[in-house]
């Protein structure tokens, strides 16, 4: 058997905490604007139907309207969400564990982190079903 250690299971490499940060925080920017631009579709949307006398039952627009509007509400709970994982990942940084898996207390690979930046979980864990 090799004695290197396998990766998932090694010590996690000193990252940049600045750039970590500065990651996270370029993520939480651009969800805030998603968030704050689907907030104004979403009032768009329901202002147009206040000047419409709308009956989603008879009328052949209603469907699509009431579609949009919980489509638009349906992303505003992703950003909301998103948000959450965000604000945890930022206390996972200051904590020291950012980066480790909460399943197996692996390291999490950097190239996960790049994509993900609040994932929590490493490759083989996050494939895990869930029970």
């Amino acid at each position: 058997m090799d004695d290197a250690p396998r990766y998932g299971q090694d010590e996690p490499e000193p990252c940049a905490f600045s750039d970590v940060r500065a990651r996270l925080a370029a993520d939480r920017a651009d969800t805030l604007a998603r968030a704050a631009a689907l907030r104004r579709d979403f009032d768009g949307i329901v202002a147009a139907n206040a000047l419409v006398a709308v009956d989603d039952e008879h009328d052949p627009e209603g469907g699509t309207t009431a579609f949009e509007r919980a489509h638009v509400a349906a992303l505003m709970a992703q950003a909301r969400e998103h948000l959450e994982e965000l604000d945890e990942a930022l206390r996972r940084l200051e904590r020291g564990q950012y980066g480790r898996c909460e399943g197996c207390g692996g390291t999490i690979a950097p190239e996960r982190l790049e994509i993900r930046p609040a994932a929590t979980a490493c490759v083989r864990c996050a494939g895990r079903p869930t029970r």
